[in-house]
């Protein structure tokens, strides 16, 4: 069966996920649904990595934490998934101490349903390819990007593209957050 990963105007499938969200004994786990964003008018990106305990994902974590509080500016929430386990998740955070300080929930999508329905799977793990989704508050994907398991992405094109898309007017080549629109 071939992929068909879901592209701009398509509507973001429903979730309904555990994630870890804390390092605090008791309060590690949390259910994470689209109403994190949806009921509250905010925008979403959503980004996933292959694998837990690998090399090139603590580097986009790490990087997708520093932007955290400029996206909770630009009334959006993020959320970074993979298929991995809550409990996989939990062990890499508590192991890496790059990962202790991340502020943002990390889904765990053990069924595969959200990747599936993305079109994210390979082909022959069936793990999540480096893929990041923009999503409008009223749960349409506004942008996506896709890497292949051994590039990392750039989260300032992430930002910019965010930028872009809210000021709602046209944006040139090049353009980045604070220059003039068309």
């Amino acid at each position: 069966m071939e992929n068909r990963v879901l592209s701009v105007g398509n509507e973001f499938p429903q979730f309904d996920k555990l994630a870890v969200v804390s390092l605090n004994h008791g309060q590690e786990f949390q259910q994470v649904n689209n109403t994190i964003y949806s009921a509250s008018g905010k925008w979403m990106v959503m980004f996933w990595w292959p694998k837990d305990f690998t090399f090139v994902c603590p580097t986009e974590l790490v990087e997708f934490n520093e932007i955290r509080a400029q996206l909770e500016d630009q009334e959006t929430v993020l959320i970074g998934a993979s298929t991995d386990s809550e409990y996989a998740h939990l062990a890499w955070r508590q192991t890496n101490q790059q990962l202790k300080s991340l502020d943002y929930p990390m889904l765990a999508d053990t069924n595969k349903k959200l990747a599936r329905e993305l079109g994210i799977l390979t082909a022959d793990e069936e793990v999540a390819l480096r893929a990041t989704f923009i999503v409008d508050p009223t749960g349409v994907i506004r942008w996506v990007s896709v890497n292949d398991l051994n590039i990392g992405r750039n989260v300032e094109e992430v930002v910019r593209v965010l930028s872009a898309l809210q000021t709602g007017e046209l944006t040139p080549c090049n353009w980045t957050p604070g220059e003039q629109t068309l």
